[in-house]
């Protein structure tokens, strides 16, 4: 079955990095797009990034434009996230996302929590 596994949060200085990952397993990772999702307290889940298959496009959030980085590795079903200059606001529960549009389903992991705090 399908199962996403995100790692590499933490508690983090303003105007830190981070990397998150998310192992991904249970389905043939090269054939879908992936996203990057959080949820900050007391706010609903928004999409932050999301990546093609194949790693020939990204999108962005205004609000993590300029700071986060989206990638994947295909041969070892990894997605990433590289957090720069992070803020207060950033603080949030990260998630991994597979949206799989033949089945129409989407799937999640766990979750990471990122603290972003002096």
């Amino acid at each position: 079955q399908v199962q996403l596994v995100e790692s590499g949060g933490g508690l983090v200085q303003p105007g830190g990095s981070l990397r998150l990952t998310c192992a991904a397993s249970g389905f043939t990772f090269s054939y879908f797009n992936m996203r990057w999702f959080r949820q900050g307290p007391g706010n609903e889940r928004e999409l932050i990034a999301d990546i093609a298959n194949s790693g020939a496009w990204t999108n962005y959030a205004d609000s993590v434009q300029g700071r986060f980085t989206i990638s994947r590795d295909n041969d070892k079903n990894m997605l990433y996230l590289q957090m720069n200059a992070l803020k207060p606001e950033d603080t949030a529960v990260y998630f991994c996302n597979l949206f799989n549009n033949f089945e129409m389903k989407d799937y999640w992991g766990h979750g990471t929590q990122v603290t972003v705090s002096s």
